[in-house]
C-alpha cells in the first residue's frame, strides 16, 4: 500500500470530472510511482456482497424449485400443466420485475429499488412458506419473480456504476456467480431437509431457510450511497457529490475536493423507451437481448429439470410410487445427482471471471453457446444407451453444458446487458433485455413437463442444440466488445 497518497487538487479547485474517472483514479507511492491497480474501498465492497446476495436467493429459490416440485404436486395433486406453472410462476415473475420495476431504477434512484426488492422477495417468500393451496402458492412465487427481477438491473447497476472499470467485468460476474451458488446451495438444503425431514410439507421448510438472511440482507442494504452517475444524470449535482465522497472514503482521505460534471452533455438528457429501438441503440438492445433469450432457454429448463430428468432417466429410482417414503427416495436421489452435476455452474463462472477481462466477453459467449451446444448433444446420446454408458453420457452432457453456460452466455448476457446502455436508459435497457430473455425461461418452464412426457428427453434435448448455435451466431453478428471500457465512454 502506498506511503502517501498524491493530490493534485489540493491546492487548486478541482475541474470538473465524471464520476468513474474519480472511481478509476489510482493512487501514487510517495516517489511517484503508479499504484498498479486501483483499491477498493469498504463502501464498494459493501455494494459488491450486498449485490451477490440478491444473486444467490434468486438461485437458491428457483432452483430449489425442482426439488420441491414433486411434494408440492403430492401435496396439492397437481397436474403435469399445473407443473408447468409451478415452475414458470417465479421466471413470469422475473420477466414482469426486470421490465416493469428494474427500469424505475432510472427514475428513483438504483439505491431505492436495492432496498425495495428484497423488502419485496421477504414478504412474498413469507407467504410461499404458510401458503393454503395451489393458486395461492403460484401468485407468491410470482411475487417472488417479480422481486428477483427488478434485482436483475438494479443490483448490476449498483456494482458497475460503482466499482473501478478495470475490474467491472470480474467483480459484476463475480457477484453473478453466487447465483450458482445459491443453486448448489439450494439443491443441498432440500436435499437436508428432506433427509431430517421425510415428509410432504418438507417442501415449506426448505424455502423458509432463505428467510433470516434475507432479513439480514435487507438491514444492510438501507446504509448503502447511491450511484453518483444517476444522480448527476437526474440534476443532482450537490448529492452526487455527497455519495461520490461517502463512496470513497478512505484513509487517508482521497480525494479532499470533488467536482463533478457529465462527459458529454449533449448525451445527458433523459432516455425514454422509444430510445432502446433507434439510432445505434437498437444495435445494443438486440444484442443485450435476443442472446440472453436463447441462452435461458436452456439454461433455466436444464436447470430447474435436471432432478426430473436424472429421475425418469436413469433406473436407481422406485418406478412406481406407492407412498410418501418412495416419493421422497426419488426426490432424494435426483436432488444428489443434481447437486453434481450443478458443481459445474460454480466452476464456469469461475473461468468467466478469470477471463471475461482478458479474453473479452464476445469469445467467451461464442465459445460457451457451441460448448452448450456440445454438451447437449451429448446428454442426448443417453437416449440410444443404457446402464452405465447411459449415467456417464447424461452426467458429462449437463456438466460440460452448465460449466460451459456459466463461463459464456449465462455470465456474459448479464453482464454485457447492464454494459452497453447508456446512463440514462441503463436501468431500462438492462430491464428489457433480463424481460425478453426470461420469456426463454418461462417458456421453457412451463413446457418442459409436457414436452418431456410427449417427445421425449432426446427431441428436447436435440432442439436446445440447435437454439445455442443460434445463440452463438447472433452474438458475433451484432457484437459490442465492452471489457475495459468506462461506461461513461460506452
Amino acid at each position: 500500500m502506498a506511503h502517501s497518497v498524491s493530490d493534485p487538487q489540493s491546492k487548486a479547485a478541482p475541474q470538473e470530472r465524471t464520476p468513474q474517472s474519480y472511481i478509476d483514479e489510482r493512487p501514487n507511492w510517495a516517489d511517484g510511482t503508479a499504484v498498479t491497480m486501483t483499491p477498493m474501498t469498504v463502501m464498494q465492497w459493501r455494494i459488491w456482497w450486498l449485490a451477490a446476495a440478491g444473486k444467490f436467493f434468486e438461485g437458491m429459490v428457483v432452483f430449489m424449485t425442482g426439488v420441491a416440485l414433486p411434494l408440492i404436486a403430492d401435496e396439492f395433486q397437481i397436474t403435469k400443466a399445473q407443473h408447468g406453472l409451478v415452475s414458470a410462476a417465479s421466471l413470469a415473475g422475473i420477466l414482469v420485475g426486470a421490465i416493469g420495476l428494474g427500469s424505475l431504477s432510472d427514475y428513483f434512484g438504483r439505491k431505492r429499488m436495492f432496498v425495495f426488492e428484497i423488502l419485496l422477495f421477504l414478504v412474498f417468500l413469507t407467504l410461499v412458506v404458510f401458503s393454503p393451496n395451489f393458486v395461492w402458492l403460484v401468485v407468491c412465487l410470482f411475487g417472488i419473480g417479480v422481486a428477483l427481477g427488478c434485482d436483475y438491473p438494479t443490483a448490476h447497476l449498483m456494482i458497475s456504476e460503482s466499482i473501478p472499470s478495470s475490474v467491472r467485468g470480474r467483480l459484476v460476474l463475480a457477484a453473478f456467480g453466487f447465483q450458482a451458488i445459491g443453486a448448489l446451495f439450494g439443491t443441498i438444503v432440500g436435499y437436508a431437509v428432506l433427509k431430517n425431514n421425510p415428509e410432504i410439507g418438507a417442501w415449506r421448510w426448505m424455502y423458509a431457510t432463505a428467510l433470516v438472511p434475507g432479513i439480514l440482507v435487507a438491514l444492510w442494504r438501507f446504509g448503502v450511497t447511491e450511484s453518483a452517475s444517476w444522480l448527476l444524470h437526474r440534476g443532482h449535482k450537490d448529492q452526487a457529490e455527497h455519495n461520490i465522497k461517502r463512496l470513497l472514503h478512505r484513509q487517508p482521505p482521497y480525494p479532499h475536493a470533488v467536482r463533478l460534471g457529465i462527459k458529454d452533455k449533449q448525451h445527458a438528457s433523459k432516455g425514454s423507451y422509444a430510445a432502446l429501438f433507434s439510432g445505434k441503440i437498437l444495435r445494443a438492445t438486440i444484442f443485450a437481448s435476443v442472446p440472453w433469450f436463447l441462452q435461458d432457454l436452456g439454461t433455466y429448463g436444464i436447470g430447474i429439470f435436471t432432478p426430473t430428468i436424472l429421475a425418469s432417466t436413469l433406473g436407481h429410482k422406485t418406478a412406481h410410487v406407492r407412498s410418501i417414503a418412495d416419493l421422497v427416495n426419488n426426490d432424494v436421489l435426483a436432488a444428489k445427482g443434481s447437486a453434481m452435476i450443478d458443481l459445474l455452474l460454480i466452476v464456469g463462472i469461475i473461468a468467466a471471471v478469470l477471463l471475461a477481462d482478458k479474453v473479452g466477453r464476445i469469445r467467451l459467449q461464442v465459445i460457451g453457446f457451441i460448448g452448450c451446444a456440445v454438451g447437449l448433444f451429448i446428454a442426448s446420446m443417453s437416449g440410444g444407451v443404457s446402464g452405465t454408458m447411459q449415467t456417464m453420457f447424461l452426467f458429462a452432457g449437463f456438466m460440460l453444458f452448465n460449466f460451459m453456460t456459466n463461463m459464456g452466455p449465462n455470465a456474459q448476457t448479464y453482464l454485457l446487458a447492464g454494459e452497453v446502455f447508456p446512463t440514462q436508459i441503463r436501468g431500462k435497457g438492462a430491464g428489457f433485455a433480463a424481460a425478453f430473455a426470461k420469456i426463454g425461461a418461462v417458456t421453457t418452464a412451463y413446457l418442459f413437463p409436457v414436452l418431456l412426457a410427449d417427445i421425449g428427453t432426446q427431441s428436447l434435448l436435440y432442439t436446445l442444440v440447435g437454439t445455442s448455435l443460434v445463440g452463438a451466431v447472433v452474438t458475433w453478428v451484432f457484437r459490442i466488445e465492452t471489457a475495459g471500457v468506462d461506461l461513461d465512454t460506452l
